[in-house]
């Protein structure tokens, strides 16, 4: 599975690189905080599999790594996705690295 770093996520923001972020959280988790990405939640990735674009990076994130992995697993192997990448820490490793005051359970 390919991975990304918060450091090489916010450099592809500040860069203004396209890709898609999408967000595998509950959407209550969402609202708490988040990264501006689409809110999937886990449970109906496959089931949105459309709105997740074929044609550019795709970074998948969640808290901590966990459920976005399981995400990209599922994508690829039941939908032959081959553009995801697993943001490595999710949501926690970006407040830790660059957002400290960020609302994170």
């Amino acid at each position: 599975m390919k991975e990304i770093t918060v450091e090489e996520l916010k450099q592809k923001i500040d860069n203004g690189e396209e890709f898609q972020l999408i967000d595998v959280r509950e959407p209550f988790e969402y609202e708490v905080s988040n990264l501006g990405g689409e809110n999937i939640p886990l449970a109906g990735v496959l089931i949105e599999s459309d709105k997740i674009a074929t044609d550019k990076p795709v970074i998948v994130q969640c808290r901590s790594g966990k459920r976005s992995a399981a995400a990209i697993m599922q994508l690829e192997q039941q939908l032959g996705y081959d553009n995801l990448y697993n943001l490595e820490g999710g949501i926690l490793a970006w407040k830790e690295k660059f957002d400290p005051s960020m609302p994170v359970y």
